[in-house]
Protein backbone atom coordinates (compact mmCIF):
# COMPACT_ATOMS: atom_id res chain seq x y z
CA UNK A 1 0.00 0.00 0.00
CA UNK A 2 1.40 3.39 -0.97
CA UNK A 3 -0.19 6.71 -0.09
CA UNK A 4 0.36 9.62 -2.46
CA UNK A 5 0.58 12.26 0.25
CA UNK A 6 1.99 14.86 -2.14
CA UNK A 7 -0.86 14.56 -4.65
CA UNK A 8 -2.35 17.98 -4.02
CA UNK A 9 -4.49 17.73 -7.14
CA UNK A 10 -6.06 14.53 -5.83
CA UNK A 11 -6.75 16.04 -2.41
CA UNK A 12 -8.34 19.11 -4.03
CA UNK A 13 -10.44 16.85 -6.28
CA UNK A 14 -11.79 14.90 -3.34
CA UNK A 15 -12.49 18.11 -1.43
CA UNK A 16 -14.44 19.49 -4.39
CA UNK A 17 -16.56 16.33 -4.71
CA UNK A 18 -17.42 16.36 -1.02
CA UNK A 19 -18.29 20.04 -1.19
CA UNK A 20 -20.63 19.29 -4.09
CA UNK A 21 -22.49 16.84 -1.86
CA UNK A 22 -22.63 19.34 0.98
CA UNK A 23 -24.50 21.69 -1.33
CA UNK A 24 -27.22 19.09 -1.94
CA UNK A 25 -29.86 19.84 0.73
CA UNK A 26 -31.14 16.26 0.94
CA UNK A 27 -27.67 14.78 1.46
CA UNK A 28 -26.62 17.50 3.89
CA UNK A 29 -29.73 16.88 5.98
CA UNK A 30 -29.12 13.12 5.99
CA UNK A 31 -25.60 13.68 7.31
CA UNK A 32 -26.67 16.28 9.87
CA UNK A 33 -29.49 14.03 11.13
CA UNK A 34 -27.08 11.13 11.55
CA UNK A 35 -24.60 13.32 13.41
CA UNK A 36 -27.37 14.46 15.73
CA UNK A 37 -28.24 10.81 16.37
CA UNK A 38 -24.65 10.20 17.49
CA UNK A 39 -24.79 13.22 19.78
CA UNK A 40 -27.96 11.89 21.35
CA UNK A 41 -26.37 8.49 21.95
CA UNK A 42 -23.54 10.28 23.75
CA UNK A 43 -26.07 11.44 26.35
CA UNK A 44 -27.63 8.00 26.82
CA UNK A 45 -26.76 5.44 29.47
CA UNK A 46 -23.95 2.91 29.58
CA UNK A 47 -26.14 0.09 28.25
CA UNK A 48 -26.82 2.04 25.05
CA UNK A 49 -23.07 2.60 24.73
CA UNK A 50 -22.58 -1.15 25.14
CA UNK A 51 -25.23 -1.85 22.50
CA UNK A 52 -23.28 0.34 20.08
CA UNK A 53 -20.11 -1.60 20.89
CA UNK A 54 -21.89 -4.84 20.03
CA UNK A 55 -23.13 -3.25 16.79
CA UNK A 56 -19.54 -2.51 15.79
CA UNK A 57 -18.46 -6.05 16.66
CA UNK A 58 -21.19 -7.33 14.36
CA UNK A 59 -20.50 -5.04 11.39
CA UNK A 60 -16.87 -6.18 11.02
CA UNK A 61 -16.74 -8.13 7.71
CA UNK A 62 -20.52 -7.74 7.48
CA UNK A 63 -22.88 -4.98 6.43
CA UNK A 64 -24.16 -2.14 8.57
CA UNK A 65 -27.69 -3.36 7.91
CA UNK A 66 -26.84 -6.86 9.10
CA UNK A 67 -25.17 -5.47 12.22
CA UNK A 68 -28.27 -3.51 13.17
CA UNK A 69 -30.56 -6.43 12.35
CA UNK A 70 -28.55 -8.65 14.70
CA UNK A 71 -28.52 -6.05 17.50
CA UNK A 72 -32.28 -5.64 17.23
CA UNK A 73 -32.75 -9.41 17.41
CA UNK A 74 -30.41 -9.71 20.41
CA UNK A 75 -32.32 -7.01 22.27
CA UNK A 76 -35.52 -9.04 21.97
CA UNK A 77 -36.10 -10.87 25.27
CA UNK A 78 -32.85 -9.23 26.47
CA UNK A 79 -30.64 -11.98 25.03
CA UNK A 80 -27.90 -9.37 24.66
CA UNK A 81 -27.51 -8.89 28.42
CA UNK A 82 -28.96 -12.07 29.87
CA UNK A 83 -28.62 -14.87 27.30
CA UNK A 84 -25.89 -17.49 27.28
CA UNK A 85 -23.20 -17.56 24.62
CA UNK A 86 -25.20 -20.28 22.88
CA UNK A 87 -28.36 -18.14 23.04
CA UNK A 88 -26.46 -15.32 21.36
CA UNK A 89 -25.05 -17.67 18.73
CA UNK A 90 -28.49 -19.02 17.87
CA UNK A 91 -29.87 -15.51 17.42
CA UNK A 92 -27.01 -14.68 15.07
CA UNK A 93 -27.58 -17.90 13.12
CA UNK A 94 -31.29 -17.18 12.81
CA UNK A 95 -30.59 -13.59 11.75
CA UNK A 96 -28.14 -14.72 9.08
CA UNK A 97 -24.80 -13.38 10.30
CA UNK A 98 -21.81 -14.84 8.46
CA UNK A 99 -19.78 -15.49 11.60
CA UNK A 100 -22.18 -16.49 14.38
CA UNK A 101 -19.68 -18.60 16.35
CA UNK A 102 -16.89 -16.07 16.68
CA UNK A 103 -19.15 -13.05 17.08
CA UNK A 104 -21.20 -14.71 19.82
CA UNK A 105 -17.95 -15.41 21.65
CA UNK A 106 -16.84 -11.79 21.31
CA UNK A 107 -20.21 -10.44 22.49
CA UNK A 108 -20.50 -12.79 25.45
CA UNK A 109 -16.96 -12.01 26.57
CA UNK A 110 -17.60 -8.24 26.50
CA UNK A 111 -20.78 -8.36 28.57
CA UNK A 112 -18.92 -7.46 31.76
CA UNK A 113 -18.22 -4.07 30.16
CA UNK A 114 -21.90 -3.18 29.84
CA UNK A 115 -22.35 -1.54 33.29
CA UNK A 116 -19.15 0.49 33.02
CA UNK A 117 -18.24 1.08 29.36
CA UNK A 118 -19.46 4.69 29.36
CA UNK A 119 -17.58 5.54 32.54
CA UNK A 120 -14.47 3.85 31.16
CA UNK A 121 -14.51 5.76 27.87
CA UNK A 122 -15.29 9.09 29.55
CA UNK A 123 -12.18 8.73 31.72
CA UNK A 124 -9.96 9.24 28.67
CA UNK A 125 -9.03 12.83 27.85
CA UNK A 126 -8.21 11.88 24.26
CA UNK A 127 -10.38 9.78 21.95
CA UNK A 128 -7.28 8.26 20.36
CA UNK A 129 -6.27 6.96 23.77
CA UNK A 130 -9.76 5.52 24.18
CA UNK A 131 -9.44 3.82 20.79
CA UNK A 132 -6.09 2.32 21.73
CA UNK A 133 -7.65 0.96 24.94
CA UNK A 134 -10.51 -0.61 22.99
CA UNK A 135 -8.16 -2.27 20.51
CA UNK A 136 -6.06 -3.66 23.34
CA UNK A 137 -8.87 -4.78 25.64
CA UNK A 138 -11.88 -5.74 23.51
CA UNK A 139 -11.38 -8.82 21.37
CA UNK A 140 -12.86 -8.25 17.93
CA UNK A 141 -12.27 -4.50 17.95
CA UNK A 142 -9.53 -3.24 15.64
CA UNK A 143 -8.56 0.29 14.61
CA UNK A 144 -11.49 0.66 12.22
CA UNK A 145 -14.05 -0.82 14.61
CA UNK A 146 -12.71 1.27 17.50
CA UNK A 147 -13.01 4.44 15.42
CA UNK A 148 -16.48 3.41 14.24
CA UNK A 149 -17.65 2.79 17.78
CA UNK A 150 -16.36 6.09 19.13
CA UNK A 151 -17.91 8.04 16.24
CA UNK A 152 -21.26 6.34 16.88
CA UNK A 153 -21.21 7.42 20.53
CA UNK A 154 -20.39 11.02 19.71
CA UNK A 155 -16.63 11.37 19.13
CA UNK A 156 -16.00 12.83 15.69
CA UNK A 157 -12.22 13.31 15.47
CA UNK A 158 -11.35 9.80 14.24
CA UNK A 159 -11.49 8.35 10.73
CA UNK A 160 -13.39 5.13 10.01
CA UNK A 161 -11.30 3.59 7.24
CA UNK A 162 -13.19 0.88 5.38
CA UNK A 163 -13.29 -0.23 1.75
CA UNK A 164 -15.62 2.60 0.72
CA UNK A 165 -13.27 5.22 2.14
CA UNK A 166 -10.29 3.51 0.51
CA UNK A 167 -12.15 3.46 -2.81
CA UNK A 168 -12.57 7.24 -2.55
CA UNK A 169 -8.83 7.62 -2.02
CA UNK A 170 -7.98 5.35 -4.97
CA UNK A 171 -10.41 7.25 -7.19
CA UNK A 172 -8.34 10.41 -6.70
CA UNK A 173 -4.96 8.62 -6.91
CA UNK A 174 -4.29 9.12 -3.22
CA UNK A 175 -3.85 5.40 -2.64
CA UNK A 176 -2.38 3.05 -5.23
CA UNK A 177 -3.62 -0.36 -4.09
CA UNK A 178 -6.08 -2.22 -1.90
CA UNK A 179 -5.41 -0.74 1.51
CA UNK A 180 -7.55 -3.33 3.29
CA UNK A 181 -4.77 -5.87 2.78
CA UNK A 182 -2.44 -5.65 5.74
CA UNK A 183 -4.05 -2.53 7.21
CA UNK A 184 -1.74 -2.44 10.19
CA UNK A 185 -1.81 0.15 12.96
CA UNK A 186 0.92 2.16 11.21
CA UNK A 187 -0.84 2.12 7.85
CA UNK A 188 -4.21 2.90 9.41
CA UNK A 189 -2.84 5.94 11.21
CA UNK A 190 -1.03 7.12 8.08
CA UNK A 191 -4.25 7.03 6.06
CA UNK A 192 -6.01 8.77 8.94
CA UNK A 193 -3.48 11.60 8.68
CA UNK A 194 -4.42 12.11 5.03
CA UNK A 195 -8.11 12.15 5.87
CA UNK A 196 -7.37 14.69 8.60
CA UNK A 197 -5.90 16.95 5.89
CA UNK A 198 -9.02 16.58 3.73
CA UNK A 199 -11.30 17.18 6.71
CA UNK A 200 -9.39 20.30 7.70
CA UNK A 201 -9.72 21.74 4.20
CA UNK A 202 -13.46 21.09 4.35
CA UNK A 203 -13.73 22.37 7.93
CA UNK A 204 -15.36 19.08 8.88
CA UNK A 205 -14.58 16.57 11.60
CA UNK A 206 -13.18 13.30 10.19
CA UNK A 207 -16.22 11.43 11.50
CA UNK A 208 -18.52 13.67 9.49
CA UNK A 209 -16.30 13.52 6.40
CA UNK A 210 -16.65 9.75 6.57
CA UNK A 211 -20.43 10.00 6.11
CA UNK A 212 -20.06 12.07 2.94
CA UNK A 213 -17.37 9.79 1.52
CA UNK A 214 -19.47 6.75 2.38
CA UNK A 215 -22.45 8.31 0.62
CA UNK A 216 -20.37 8.89 -2.51
CA UNK A 217 -19.84 5.14 -2.86
CA UNK A 218 -23.10 3.73 -1.48
CA UNK A 219 -25.80 6.38 -1.82
CA UNK A 220 -26.54 5.88 1.88
CA UNK A 221 -25.75 7.56 5.18
CA UNK A 222 -25.68 4.66 7.63
CA UNK A 223 -24.17 4.57 11.08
Amino acid sequence: MKLNLDNLEGIIGLVERVNELRRVPRVKKMVEDRMEEFRQVHEMDTFKWYEELVYCLLTAYASAAMGQKCVDALCNDNVLLEGSEEDIRLVLVETGHRFPNKRSEYIFNTRALAPSIKETILRFDDSKEARAWLVKNVKGIGWKEGSHYLRNIGYFDLAIIDRHILNNLREFDLLDEDGMKGLTRKRYLTIEEMLDVVAEKLQLDPGELDLYMWYRKTGKVLK
